[in-house]
């Protein structure tokens, strides 16, 4: 009998190739990624993935078995959540993780959760741009909102209730800070801060890794772990870094500005949480976020 912890381990290696990270990921050991994926090869007869000390690719069988239960994954995940509806009234505490002020954005949704819900008690907590899925990934926070994409396989994207245009973070020292505006080629020629541990999608999403032209945009070594941190190594003139919109309303510190970047897609912010522990709570705060956003013009 296959287990669903072992599709779960096989598909996060697939996304990250590599076994430490899918470790920290789940928040288990190297040593018991190795044992899952040596077990599904015993189990499916050949390899699945290909490796040496420096690099881990999937074979072709990989391939196959990667696309093959990536659906299944989903639609057994879909159907715990589904089971799990059916447990009871909705009533207890819901942990919401949150970037800084990010929660007032989203205000309307949670004056109807509590309005609507009376027996829940709604705690915060505070996400860390730097590492986005921390709280989610230690279990620290039932639901986080955080910009998309998120594409996980054991996390599930919620509604999306916020969409923010991008911003440069520079210093009032920067070349940059006297524009109206730059775009995406202009980040070729300075070096973004290297978040710390997130997807390269979700990096990407404020941070390009080329401009339109092919050109890689550099990365500081610096590697900052919270958001103060970020504040003020952009101030001291140490990298800039790509922001949303509401850094500016929230975060008007001397020596910093905020230049938007006109190129760039605007970038969308959803509640996620563990696809695995989806509950009644997290369901109707999900509800509450799809009739605020319906009745939004």
């Amino acid at each position: 009998m296959v287990e669903l912890r072992d599709i779960e381990i096989f598909l996060a290696l697939a996304r990250e190739l590599h076994f430490g990270r899918t470790a920290e990921r789940l928040h288990i050991t190297t040593a018991r990624v190795s044992q899952s994926i040596r077990k599904a090869e015993r189990r499916v007869g050949g390899p699945l993935f290909e490796r040496n000390s420096r690099t881990v690719r999937l074979t072709a069988l990989g391939e196959q078995l990667q696309q093959d239960l990536s659906a299944g994954y989903r639609q057994i995940s879909d159907g715990i959540a589904k089971a799990r509806a059916r447990t009871g009234a909705v009533s207890g505490t819901l942990t919401l993780g949150t970037m800084g002020p990010m929660a007032h954005t989203i205000k309307p949704v949670l004056d109807l959760f509590e309005s609507t819900h009376p027996d829940v008690t709604l705690r915060h907590r505070e996400v860390q741009p730097p590492a986005p899925l921390d709280l989610l990934r230690s279990g620290d926070a039932d639901v986080a909102l955080v910009y998309l994409p998120v594409s996980e396989p054991d996390l599930t994207v919620g509604p999306v209730v916020h969409v923010s245009d991008v911003l440069l973070m520079v210093s009032t020292s920067h070349p940059y800070a006297e524009r109206e505006s730059i775009c995406v080629e202009d980040l070729g020629d300075h070096c973004a801060f290297l978040p710390g541990r997130l997807p390269a999608s979700m990096e990407a999403a404020f941070q390009p890794f080329h401009t339109p032209s092919g050109r890689p945009i550099a990365r500081s070594a610096r590697l900052p772990s919270t958001w103060h941190e970020v504040l003020g190594l952009v101030t001291a003139g140490h990298g800039v870094l790509g922001a949303a919109r509401d850094a500016a309303l929230y975060y008007s510190w001397p020596g910093l500005t905020f230049v938007p970047v006109r190129d760039m897609p605007p970038v969308r912010w959803a509640l996620v949480w563990r696809t695995a522990d989806e509950s009644p709570l997290i369901r109707a705060l999900g509800h509450a976020a799809r009739e605020v956003s319906s009745e939004t013009p």
